[in-house]
């Protein structure tokens, strides 16, 4: 699902009824105060859209807030216009004592009723909610008669995630034309983490930073007298747009470093062989009060997991080293199935290949010998992590030495 990416329109059965529903309610909101202007007859003023409030505190107001908008359908437009009833950010139809009363299930038996027999053609129905048991039969209604967009947060705690957060990110850039070189926009998706109110947030920032004759972006900590990437350039008389660039340092300079951002620079730092760099986001991270089996977990293992996996593919199956993720996503996908049994899945089944595709860049630094002995490593240090009273932080920075020494050798 997807949190910025919507699932499908869902095509109505009645053309005047419309839903925007989803857990990413950033993205629900957005959409749905836009679908609302957009439908509001111009020139309506205040008769040509009423907004119904569906935040209900407890099950009876819920109830009344769904009876006043079966009232406003049945109520027709002033003047023999139209207009639009919004009952918004309902909240009574996700899967919680509220919504499972029986106050809140008659009326919207009654407004499901309503909306499946028809209401008069010049009122559409818009409702926007963010919890929403798809289970019920109001929701099947909405599906069967709604124009329905479906709006999901992203889980990145869910293999694969970032293939669809880079996907939103490249949308929404391209939108206010901003070009990622591709190891920025592995980074900016890492460090939103697909959160789509802040990808919102600091694509708006890169943009302010990246349009000409702006001012310093002192909060970010970037110098006024940095250059920055031009908007336009002129050729001859004509004036021409270009679309600017956003390098790692950018997002590096203009993006929160959250602690998913950490995780994943200690990451990139190992795969780049940094030692100095991995030293320092790994007492970084101790020093917020992560523990240190949570790092080895987090970062130092599926690192070296992934890059032993692309080494292996790239060695027995001939791939290619890439300079982009997808282009080795297509690679493995040309393999078959046999020669890919044993890679990591997503939910759904499919290769979760986003994560080898990163480690393809840099697998070419590495051994497999060495990958095979670091992992190794990192099961002793895993059972000294938890078995032994051995200073935390020493058991790891060994196993980040000794993998990325300057003998490179375990």
């Amino acid at each position: 699902m997807k949190p910025a990416m919507p699932k499908p329109k869902t095509k109505a059965a009645t053309a005047n009824i419309y839903a925007v529903v989803g857990s990413d309610e950033a993205e629900v909101k957005r959409v749905a105060t836009e679908l609302a202007t957009n439908l509001t007859p111009p020139g309506a003023g205040d008769f040509g859209l009423e907004v119904i409030d569906g935040a209900a505190d407890n099950a009876e107001q819920g109830a009344a807030r769904i009876r006043s908008a079966i009232e406003a359908l049945q109520t027709l437009p002033f003047f023999g216009s139209t207009k639009v009833v919004w009952l918004k950010n309902a909240n009574f139809l996700g899967d919680d004592p509220k919504a499972r009363s029986a106050a809140v299930q008659s009326a919207l038996e009654e407004l499901s009723e309503l909306l499946d027999g028809g209401f008069d053609s010049g009122v559409t129905f818009l409702i926007s909610a963010t919890e929403v048991d798809k289970r019920r039969a109001f929701y099947k209604m909405l599906v069967k008669r709604a124009e329905l967009q479906v709006f999901d947060r992203l889980d990145s705690g869910r293999a694969g995630w970032e293939e669809e957060a880079t996907e939103i990110v490249r949308l929404r850039a391209k939108k206010k034309k901003l070009e990622f070189d591709d190891d920025a926009l592995d980074l900016f998706v890492l460090l939103t983490g697909g959160d789509t109110r802040q990808i919102e947030n600091e694509l708006e920032k890169i943009d302010t930073y990246c349009s000409a004759g702006v001012g310093p972006v002192e909060r970010a900590g970037v110098s006024a007298a940095e250059p920055k990437p031009a908007r336009r350039t002129s050729v001859g008389a004509t004036a021409r747009m270009v679309v600017p660039r956003v390098t790692v340092d950018l997002v590096r300079e203009l993006v929160p470093l959250s602690r998913a951002g950490i995780i994943f620079e200690l990451s990139n730092a190992l795969a780049l062989r940094d030692l100095e760099l991995a030293l320092t986001l790994v007492r970084r991270l101790l020093d917020q009060g992560e523990s240190a089996i949570g790092i080895l977990l987090a970062a130092v293992v599926p690192t070296i997991r992934n890059l032993l996996l692309a080494k292996d593919l790239m060695e027995r199956h001939g791939l290619p080293r890439s300079h982009s993720p997808f282009q080795f996503i297509s690679a493995i996908n040309r393999l078959p199935a046999k020669a890919t049994e044993h890679l990591p899945r997503k939910k759904d089944g499919s290769i979760n290949a986003y994560a080898l595709g990163i480690a393809a860049q840099h697998a070419h630094q590495f051994e497999t010998n060495q990958l095979i002995n670091a992992m190794r490593a990192c099961l002793t240090a895993n059972v000294q992590l938890v078995t032994t009273q051995l200073d935390h932080e020493l058991i790891l920075t060994e196993v980040v030495v000794k993998l990325l020494g300057s003998e490179g050798k375990l």
